[in-house]
């Protein structure tokens, strides 16, 4: 069974750091893209980052460029979102996404998400 589960999340003081982690079970990770979405209350979900399956390509938002960096390991069917310099409008539920093209039909992998707060 394909499952996604984040972690990592909590409470931080702006100008903090997070680190969220995404573990894959049920497939290997290598070989996807994996992405990185959050949804604050009363917005809706946009994407924050993605890193490619084979030459590692990275893209951020533009609102996280600089303070985010994504990483996967492979070996440990991991993906990383490492998060400095947090604001409080990054205050969201961060969820790990995968997609997977079966036939012609794509199919979604998500997490459960992991609840960020950047508050003093």
């Amino acid at each position: 069974q394909v499952q996604l589960v984040e972690s990592g999340g909590g409470l931080v003081q702006p100008g903090g750091s997070l680190r969220v982690s995404c573990a894959a079970s049920g497939f290997s990770l290598d070989g996807y893209t994996i992405a990185w979405f959050r949804q604050a209350p009363g917005k809706e979900r946009e994407g924050v980052s993605c890193i490619g399956k084979n030459d590692r390509s990275t893209y951020y938002l533009d609102s996280v460029k600089g303070r985010f960096t994504i990483s996967r390991d492979d070996a440990k069917n991991t993906v990383y979102l490492q998060m400095n310099s947090l604001k409080p409008e990054d205050t969201a539920v961060y969820y790990c996404n995968v997609d997977e093209l079966v036939g012609t039909t794509l199919k979604e992998y998500w997490g459960q998400g992991t609840q960020v707060t950047v508050s003093s």
